[in-house]
């Protein structure tokens, strides 16, 4: 889908405010507001308007003449949620005056004032959407003519691969500190061996992180298998399962996973900061093996997955993910964890918000 673009000037020094109550560190927001994040599942975002939270900031996402609006959740005129608005064949109307919003978040209609022309200052001030592996990602504050920096998933788009999108998981966390849970290779067998890891296999060979210009990359060869236990399938002997992350930070990755034989199956993970304790996550997942078997089976592992890191995740302490290697106690398996934190520092993130204990 093409790129909108929201109404009014956007130029480098078009600075937007903070949301109100912002949770973050200023100068950390302002980085963020420059990333692209997904807020929601294409397909959950039908004739209603739906609503939607990034950074603190409320939005509202709605369809009008073949596009995808969002927007600031708050009418123009008295204030009041959109998202609290009715459909209508030219977009949405707001529940208190009915005024009518359209594409591009142009107000069409003010029906107290029949005849009348609309003021410049009802028109909703929009931020750009791309609809990108099944999500709706958006930008609170874009670069003017810059392409929207959204990662590439391997494989999503071949032949031969079987695609689905796992519901918004919400988390009570850190965006930070769930994708470092996902790249971490050390927790498998201690968190995962209800759904695919052995318990028994606990050492962690060594591996490399090479450093891309938007992000590093890890190859990771173990005997840890990653079939579901309860499949009944086993890896031939001596199979070595590779495992080939991506980062993107802030806070996207995705995991190639090398299933016996040429099979191979595709786990992305992009943390959205909701604020900064909550978390929506959002996984597109692919596979070319079983694609005559349902994407619900798909969907309903990474989900079991999920709850498996659910709990640890929003109990780690302090809350924030410490850019300071000497807050925390380091193994040589958090290797891959470690460029992680480096790679933040590197792009100018300090505290990321203000610490909660």
């Amino acid at each position: 889908m093409p790129l909108h673009h929201h109404l009014g000037p956007r130029s480098h020094e078009d600075r937007p405010l903070l949301p109100t109550g912002c949770t973050f560190d200023a100068p950390d927001w302002y980085l963020m507001a420059r990333c692209w994040f997904p807020v929601m599942r294409s397909e959950d975002l039908r004739a209603a308007p739906q609503a939607a939270r990034l950074l603190d900031q409320p939005l509202v996402l709605y369809r009008a003449a073949g596009s995808v609006v969002a927007a600031a959740d708050a009418c123009p005129h008295r204030g009041v949620p959109l998202s609290m608005g009715t459909a209508d064949p030219g977009g949405i109307r707001c529940r208190y005056h009915g005024l009518l919003f359209g594409a591009e978040g142009r107000c069409l209609d003010v029906p107290c004032q029949p005849g009348h022309p609309v003021q410049a200052q009802l028109h909703l001030r929009t931020y750009p959407t791309v609809e990108r592996y099944g999500l709706l990602w958006t930008c609170l504050w874009p670069q003017e003519g810059m392409r929207p920096d959204i990662p590439v998933m391997p494989h999503w788009d071949e032949a031969g691969f079987q695609q689905a999108v796992c519901p918004c998981y919400p988390m009570d966390c850190f965006a930070g500190r769930q994708l470092e849970g996902f790249i971490d290779v050390a927790h498998l067998p201690w968190v995962h061996a209800g759904t695919f890891a052995d318990p028994d296999r606990r050492g962690v060979p060594s591996y490399d992180v090479h450093p891309r210009s938007d992000g590093f990359a890890m190859d990771y060869d173990s005997d840890m298998p990653n079939y579901p236990v309860d499949s009944g399938r086993r890896a031939p002997e001596g199979h070595v399962w590779r495992r080939h992350f991506e980062v993107h930070p802030p806070f996207a990755a995705s995991l190639t996973l090398h299933f016996p034989g040429a099979d191979r199956a595709v786990v992305m993970n992009i943390a959205t900061p909701v604020s900064a304790l909550r978390t929506h996550l959002f996984c597109p997942v692919s596979r070319n093996f079983d694609t005559d078997r349902p994407v619900e089976e798909m969907i309903a592992f990474n989900l079991r997955v999920f709850d498996e890191d659910r709990a640890l995740t929003e109990a780690q302490r302090p809350r924030n993910l410490p850019l300071d290697v000497r807050v925390e106690a380091h193994t040589r398996a958090d290797r891959i964890t470690l460029a992680y934190r480096r790679r933040l520092l590197q792009l100018g993130y300090r505290r990321f918000f203000v610490d909660i204990a």
